[in-house]
């Protein structure tokens, strides 16, 4: 026997279907085993599934690369936002609260717009030469390492766009991803980021949502503004408001729905419970 799971695909951090950073994301009555969970999220494909499950005055939320679970996900968090307002699994004037493995998440709709509010992750000072050789002889202004990443700043956003990563030696350092970045040189935002992540099976992550907890406290204070635009210039692009507010960073983007299907999966139980 089978049972049938609704997943919803949606486009985030952007306003245009096929830009932005796509997310599958399942809401389902009780939890999945996360044995199923990652083989639904390996089905997919995509940067991450999240799976969410009513939990108290909020929901229970998890995210899925195509090979492992992450501690936090921005794009994903928007999309499950986007989703529980437009299929109406919450009123469109209720915060949506989320209960993660990064704690208490919580995201408004502002208008046209969602706000996320996520922990700051500032990247702090760290020296790594095997880091420093994947950029070559490229000027870095900062090398840095977050909670979660490596961060690196570059000298000019050019080197930014036209950097080609030897993925296969990114995979091999221990760490969930490398967060490239440099100030804007045309004006139309404040900075400019790539964010990727070979050994997460992610070799480029389109928008990144939790890069921007420490993309957003490093430029904050570089610029002196706690409010700032980003760009992110991966090939699908998209663009992330942020506001710098100490512990904590808000996140603001739009998200846009291109896909909804079932999935056919064997019963739960036969997954081991995790």
């Amino acid at each position: 026997m089978t049972e049938k799971i609704t997943i919803t695909q949606i486009d985030a951090f952007t306003d245009r279907p096929f830009c932005g950073n796509p997310a599958a994301v399942c809401i389902t009555a009780s939890p999945l085993p996360a044995s199923l969970m990652q083989q639904i999220a390996n089905e997919m494909n995509l940067a991450e599934t999240a799976f969410l499950v009513r939990k108290n005055h909020g929901f229970h939320l998890r995210w899925f690369t195509p090979v492992t679970e992450v501690a936090l996900c921005g794009h994903a968090t928007l999309a499950s936002a986007h989703m529980l307002w437009e299929r109406g699994f919450l009123p469109g004037d209720e915060r949506a609260v989320f209960h993660t493995l990064s704690g208490k998440l919580t995201a408004d709709k502002v208008e046209d717009q969602i706000v996320l509010d996520f922990p700051a992750k500032p990247a702090r000072e760290y020296e790594d030469q095997a880091v420093r050789d994947l950029f070559g002889d490229m000027h870095i202004n900062f090398l840095g390492k977050s909670d979660y990443d490596y961060f690196v700043v570059l000298a000019r956003e050019t080197d930014v766009i036209n950097l080609q990563p030897d993925y296969a030696r990114m995979a091999k350092i221990e760490v969930r991803g490398f967060v490239v970045t440099a100030q804007s040189e045309n004006g139309a935002y404040d900075y400019i980021s790539r964010f990727f992540a070979p050994s997460c099976g992610v070799n480029e992550d389109p928008v990144t949502g939790s890069a921007h907890c420490s993309l957003a406290p490093y430029w904050s204070e570089k610029l002196g503004r706690s409010k700032l635009t980003a760009y992110q210039g991966s090939a699908r692009g998209g663009y992330v408001g942020t506001e710098y507010l100490g512990e904590r960073v808000k996140l603001t983007g739009k998200a846009v729905t291109v896909m909804q299907a079932e999935m056919m999966v064997p019963e739960f139980e036969m997954y081991d419970k995790q």
